[in-house]
């Protein structure tokens, strides 16, 4: 690996270290939290790992148990995890542009830089500003909506309306999945004027920068878009629409979780629960009373989600593109890899997969420990609870705050490495240097 970028990765580490410590103590004080003498030492540092992770998984419930100064801390994190490893990811982009095109002339950098969005030739300080700016801008238009519906269609008072505007919208671009209210979302279920502003942020947030600003760049030359931008931009909706399909299907007529709504209200819930899979752990139904069979199938759509440099944390879906592309040609007999009339690289192969067994193997891992310190809550649950970390999804069955402290280090433990492990992993892969003074002779073992 070359030592700007290992610099580079040790800072990322050192700095969520401090943001995390920082966040923990703030959330230890008195004034942060309603009960007294504050909270304890795992309740705060799960709480701001949450945050920082943009997981959105509590022990302690966000509007009642934290005061205003608390929530400000939350919601700080929540930024500063969602903007921070958004910036991260994009400048680890430029520097893997610029190390890769150092070797090269002007014409391969311009080339690379083209590809990765990087602006790798011109510095990364654009970069920074566009990405802050772009942040901000969503949060804001957001949080406009969201406020001109809490005050003047549910009469909350100016300050009060303002707050859960922002705090929504942050959370929400951020792909957090905090709330303010003891049901997060559920109030709301059917007002497509609360769930359409958050559900569109979300989906935003996790499309990750590169796709947004080629999107924003190019919309009118769809020709001309990258391969990562065409992955995102066909595989998000096909996700979505299926979740949608899938939820619906089995939790119809689910009395305990949309079977009382009509079609409207259940299609609805159906799109925003699909929606906050891709890494966003707000509610709109009771996912502790949905069908184990739900649950199953959410699993695939919490460990697969957002775009890459985004907010949304786990495994990429480009990632799975590649993995599912280098599987078919096995199977078709193909002799390259290929993605919407592109090559995919050798390397690009090996990386996809060394994140994906990487990820599998955390997660059955954890599941196995949570198992055997809380057997009693069963596979389906803690499989859900464990990929859901990981994802920084955040959606629970409920079963978080009763986990034992074991359990809950181990969360802890997955919420930062779903968030920075797949991206430090890939980077570090893509900018490796160990150079081949040799190579043993080669034989075929038997596959099957």
């Amino acid at each position: 690996m070359h030592s700007s970028h290992r610099a580079a990765i040790v800072r990322v580490i050192a700095g969520y270290t401090a943001a995390l410590v920082t966040g923990t103590t703030l959330l230890m004080t008195p004034a942060a939290t309603v009960a007294d003498g504050g909270i304890s030492l795992l309740k705060a540092l799960f709480t701001a790992t949450s945050a920082l992770s943009v997981t959105g998984l509590v022990v302690l419930d966000t509007g009642q148990d934290f005061t205003l100064f608390g929530q400000i801390v939350i919601v700080c994190l929540v930024q500063a995890g969602g903007l921070g490893v958004l910036l991260l990811t994009a400048l680890l982009t430029a520097l893997l542009a610029l190390l890769l095109a150092g070797k090269a002339g002007l014409r391969l950098r311009q080339s690379v830089a083209s590809e990765t969005k990087s602006d790798a030739i011109g510095g990364v300080k654009p970069l920074v500003l566009r990405i802050t700016a772009l942040t901000v801008g969503t949060e804001l238009v957001v949080a406009s909506v969201l406020f001109c519906r809490f005050f003047f269609h549910y009469d909350e008072p100016v300050t009060a309306a303002l707050w859960d505007a922002i705090f929504h919208a942050i959370s929400a671009f951020n792909n957090a999945g905090f709330g303010l209210r003891q049901d997060n979302l559920v109030d709301y279920v059917a007002d497509p004027f609360i769930c359409g502003p958050i559900g569109l942020a979300v989906i935003l947030g996790g499309l990750g920068y590169p796709v947004l600003i080629e999107l924003v760049r190019r919309y009118r030359t769809p020709l001309k878009w990258g391969l990562t931008t065409r992955i995102i931009v066909v595989l998000t909706p096909v996700l979505l629409i299926g979740g949608t399909v899938f939820i619906a299907a089995i939790e119809w007529n689910n009395a305990a979780t949309m079977g009382h709504f009509d079609v409207w209200g259940k299609v609805q819930a159906a799109a925003l629960q699909s929606t906050i899979t891709r890494t966003a752990g707000f509610n709109s139904i009771d996912i502790s009373q949905m069908h184990t069979a739900t649950w199953f199938g959410m699993d695939f759509l919490m460990f697969i989600v957002g775009g890459p440099a985004g907010t949304a944390g786990g495994v990429k879906i480009t990632t799975m593109a590649v993995l599912a592309a280098t599987t078919w040609t096995e199977v078709s007999g193909g002799r390259s890899v290929t993605l919407f009339g592109r090559r995919i690289c050798r390397y690009v192969h090996r990386q996809a997969t060394t994140v994906i067994v990487l990820a599998l193997g955390w997660v059955l891992l954890a599941t196995m420990v949570i198992l055997l310190c809380d057997p009693r809550f069963g596979l389906s649950r803690v499989l859900f609870e464990v990929i859901s970390v990981f994802g920084t999804v955040g959606l629970s069955t409920g079963i978080t705050a009763d986990l034992s402290a074991p359990s809950q280090i181990v969360l802890i433990l997955t919420m930062a490495l779903g968030r920075l492990g797949p991206v430090t992993v890939a980077s570090g892969l893509a900018l490796r240097e160990r150079p081949i003074r040799y190579e043993l002779p080669k034989e075929r073992p038997l596959i099957g």
